[in-house]
Parts: structure tokens; C-alpha cells; sequence
């Protein structure tokens, strides 16, 4: 079978045993820091890339896309409802009246944020109701003052299905005992983890409820939009505000999430980027132990040069070597880097379950696992770059060893 004199060379250089066993080392550990570099990458890489999907899917499931608003409550939200889901850009339009307070449940407090929503729109908006671990959206019925809770909340504040909880709105009622902090008491109805932050503050009533509790009688705050594309949110959210006039106004999720999206989005292209002088040192290391192979190799290359052999072979002889090096460490590395991204969480919660530990707390961040996804043009790129960092670290040494000359090479031998 035909093989090129250089590939037959350059790979013989590659496997065969070296005396200068230090030159050994080098190249091994060229190879070990590429696999290391491509494998952490791309596991990186994807555990941002879950991130991103996390804040995509289930914070923004929970928030709305986008906002209209009255600068007083709205009385006849069900025409302007309409009128809003005619937008070709709108797939979802809920009611809401939010409000902030405290719930309290035998002498346990914490703060919360209340969400008032009509149970048959707010499947339109929002993903809760595919969260719930007890109970359902259906659970809320006008009048029975029930309460939809998230986990963490619920666990807060030791309350189960069936318990009462009360919650308190900043808000004064003047009574003829004097002025006391407006109050209801509600039953809870259901518990929802979406697995976000929002599991340790929310609580969900129903809308003819909470327009009770803040005295709207049958106006409601404002409405929630859902869109085909939350990235389009902020023009959207911009078109409808003008259209509805003076009387309304809009916002989108960029302004209460919009940070915490960019933040990610940078964290991963410098994360990606100090990832990638791990591959760079690698590359280095190929330099070094290329140049020494090239000092040790010496008389072979005089010995070829006067066999006929000519400066441009011995150039592609010592580049099929380095090759060698960055093509199986970028593989071996890839394909590491690939099985541990797909298999990420599962190791987390393995390790989680072990120790009885967990990584990242509910309280502090915005969900409470470690996700992966696994984007195969970063794996393209990723191994793109490792290749052509590889290939240029064998360019010196190869180019240095094509100017050897066989008379002062073997003056000595």
C-alpha cells in the first residue's frame, strides 16, 4: 500500500522508543494537557450552555415576557385582552395583580411575592402548572381564598396541604381598634418546584382574590404577554405600549432578568476563553518537545538529507509527527469531554447523594442543580482550535529541522 515517505517517517519518529526519555515526558505531557484543555472545555461549555437553557426555560417560563400596565388598575382587562392577542408576535395574555407582603404560619415568617392569576389563563404565560408536586392550578377557586405555595416557601414556613397561612400586604386598613396592616387568611391548595429561586418566594392566588385583598373590586393590575421570541420582547413590549396610548405602559424581561442573561453570556465567552490557554500551554509543550527531537534527531536528518531526502520533506516529516500529538489528545479529549458533558448531572447528583451535599443552594441561586447541555458547534470549535493550535506549534521545529545540514550535522558522528 502507498504511503507518502514523510507519513512513514513522521510516524516511526512518533512510536518509536527514545533514548532521551525526558523528550518522552514532554511529549506525553503535551498530549495530557490537550485532553485535559479539549475535555474541560467542552464540559464547561456545556454546563454554561445548561445554564442558558435554564434561565430561558424556567426562569422566563415563570416570568413574563413582557408586561402591559395601566397607570391606574384596569377595569376592562378582557377587551384590551383581546385586543393584545392579536398581535402577531403574542401567544399568551393573562391578568395578574401582584403585591408584596409577609406569609405567617405558626409564628414562622418570610416574605413573599403574591401573584393573583385567573387559573385558565395563566397556562398561556406560565409553566407552573407543570411543577406542581401536590395540587394543581385548579385548585384555586374564587372566594375560597386558597393559596398555591413553592416548596421552599412551604418548607419555610412548615405548612402542608389543608394548612392555613395569612398573609400581611404594607398596606393600612383602619379599623375601630385602630390601624393594623391589611390581612387574609388563606388555605394552601397546592406546592410547585420549579426549580428556581421563585420556590422560596412565591405564592399564588386566585385573581377575584387578590383584587379582595388590595381593593380593586373587578380591576385588575396589568397583563402578562408570552411571545414567539423573548428575545424580540423589548420591541414587542415597545409596538403594543404605543398602539394601547397614553393610558398604558409596557415593560419586558430584560429589565428584571436582562443582567442576569448578558451576565451568563459573557461569563461563557471568557470562561471559554481562559479555558483555552490550557490548549495554548499544551501547544507549547509541543514546541519543546518537537525542538528537542529535532537536537536528538539530528544525524537521522543529515543521514536522509544525503539519501536524497529533500528540505521539504523532512518539514512534513516532523509536522506528520507533532500532528500525531495534537490529532490524539484532541480526540481523546474530545470524546472524554463529550461523554462526561452528556452525562454532567447525573455525576453531580450521584456525588450530591453520597455526600449528602448540595452544590448550589435554592437560596442563593436562581435553580438548584448543575445542568449540561451538550452544543456540538462548540464541540466543532473546540476541537477546530485545538487542531490548528497543534498544527501551528509543529511549524518552528519542523522548519528548523528542514535547514539542518548534513556536513556539520555529522562533522562529529
Amino acid at each position: 500500500m502507498y504511503k507518502p515517505l514523510s507519513l512513514f517517517v513522521g510516524l516511526r519518529y512518533t512510536a518509536a522508543k527514545r533514548d532521551n526519555h525526558f523528550i518522552s515526558f514532554i511529549s506525553f505531557a503535551s498530549m495530557i494537557g490537550l485532553i485535559l484543555g479539549v475535555m474541560i472545555l467542552i464540559t464547561v461549555m456545556s454546563v454554561m450552555n445548561g445554564f442558558d437553557r435554564e434561565l430561558r426555560q424556567r426562569i422566563l417560563g415563570m416570568v413574563p415576557h413582557a408586561v402591559v400596565k395601566g397607570y391606574a388598575p384596569i377595569k376592562a382587562w378582557q377587551a384590551l385582552r383581546e385586543d393584545i392577542v392579536q398581535h402577531p408576535e403574542v401567544i399568551g395574555v393573562a391578568p395578574f395583580i401582584h403585591a408584596q407582603g409577609l406569609a405567617t404560619a405558626e409564628g414562622n415568617v418570610h416574605g413573599v411575592m403574591i401573584n393573583g392569576i385567573d387559573p385558565l389563563l395563566e397556562p398561556s404565560v406560565s409553566i407552573v402548572q407543570n411543577h406542581f408536586q401536590r395540587g394543581s392550578l385548579n385548585e384555586l377557586q374564587a372566594g375560597e381564598f386558597g393559596i398555591l405555595l413553592g416548596d421552599i416557601l412551604a418548607s419555610s414556613l412548615r405548612v402542608q396541604i389543608g394548612d392555613k397561612v395569612t398573609l400581611m400586604l404594607p398596606e393600612a386598613s383602619i379599623t375601630p381598634a385602630g390601624v393594623f396592616p391589611r390581612m387574609k387568611r388563606f388555605t394552601v391548595k397546592g406546592i410547585f418546584s420549579v426549580g428556581a429561586e421563585l420556590d422560596a418566594n412565591l405564592a399564588i392566588i386566585h385573581l377575584e382574590d387578590a383584587a379582595k385583598l388590595k381593593r380593586y373590586g373587578a380591576a385588575v393590575e396589568g397583563l402578562r404577554l408570552k411571545l414567539k421570541d423573548l428575545f424580540s420582547a423589548q420591541a414587542v413590549a415597545w409596538d403594543i405600549a404605543s398602539r394601547l396610548g397614553s393610558n398604558y405602559y409596557a415593560s419586558d424581561w430584560t429589565r428584571t432578568h436582562g443582567n442576569l442573561f448578558r451576565a451568563i453570556g459573557m461569563e461563557k465567552f471568557l470562561v471559554g476563553l481562559l479555558l483555552m490557554f490550557i490548549i495554548l500551554v499544551a501547544a507549547f509543550n509541543i514546541i519543546s518537545s518537537l525542538v528537542m527531537t529535532v537536537t536528538d534527531k539530528e544525524p537521522d536528518v543529515a543521514i536522509l538529507r544525503t539519501l536524497g531526502a529533500t528540505p521539504a520533506l523532512i518539514l512534513r516529516t516532523f509536522i506528520v509527527q507533532g500532528s500525531v500529538i495534537g490529532v490524539a489528545g484532541t480526540s481523546i479529549g474530545c470524546l472524554l469531554g463529550i461523554t462526561l458533558a452528556l452525562n454532567f448531572s447525573d455525576i453531580i447528583n450521584s456525588i450530591e447523594r453520597l455526600f449528602g451535599i448540595q452544590f448550589l443552594s435554592p437560596d442563593v441561586y436562581f435553580i438548584s442543580y448543575l445542568p449540561s447541555e451538550l452544543e456540538w458547534l462548540d464541540v466543532l470549535w473546540i476541537t477546530s482550535s485545538s487542531l490548528i493550535l497543534s498544527f501551528l506549534a509543529t511549524i518552528y521545529p519542523a522548519w528548523r529541522a528542514s535547514k539542518i545540514q548534513p556536513a556539520e550535522a555529522l562533522r562529529y558522528e
